[in-house]
């Protein structure tokens, strides 16, 4: 499996007892609960993969208004991101968190602008880190592009990203 299965395992399946083969290495539920965790970015634990999710839902967050001021009714970029931080924090599954990132892929589906697309795109992000870390860099990459779209400077964008990104993250900038 080439997904987050740290995650899958944690969410009390009754195949978790079973000894998973991730990557080729066979890793035990009790490896599991002590909480590590493999990724294609490099992870090592889940609760840096839980710091990824806050930061791509915090590069989101920034970026909603513009969404939200084209499509005032639209809640779902607005409910993927407190998803992503409701999982973050315990208080969500990840396949819930992975719906609302859909829902929030639909809304840039919709007739707007490019600089909302972007935004909606970075709240399904933020949303499906839950589920893989790597969407966390797309969250920032589109949360840059929705700023550029405005006009404004992306690189001011991803000053504060990078600025955010907690010390043992920051090789993923």
């Amino acid at each position: 499996m080439r997904l987050l299965a740290c995650e899958w395992l944690l969410s009390g399946s009754r195949i978790a007892s079973l000894i998973v083969r991730i990557w080729g290495h066979d890793i035990e539920r009790a490896q599991i609960y002590g909480k590590p965790c493999r990724s294609d970015l490099g992870l090592q634990r889940m609760d840096q993969h839980h710091q990824l999710a806050l930061w791509a839902a915090d590069c989101a967050d920034r970026v909603l208004a513009v969404f939200e001021a084209e499509c005032a009714g639209d809640a779902r970029p607005r409910q993927a991101i407190e998803a992503a931080r409701r999982w973050q924090s315990g208080n969500m599954p990840m396949v819930t968190a992975r719906k609302m990132a859909f829902a929030a892929h639909a809304a840039a589906r919709e007739p707007i602008s490019k600089a909302a697309v972007a935004a909606a795109r970075a709240a399904g992000h933020a949303a499906a880190t839950a589920h893989v870390a790597t969407h966390a860099p797309h969250a920032a990459n589109y949360a840059r592009k929705a700023r550029a779209a405005l006009g404004a400077n992306p690189d001011t964008e991803r000053k504060w990203q990078i600025e955010r990104l907690p010390d043992v993250l920051r090789h993923l900038a």
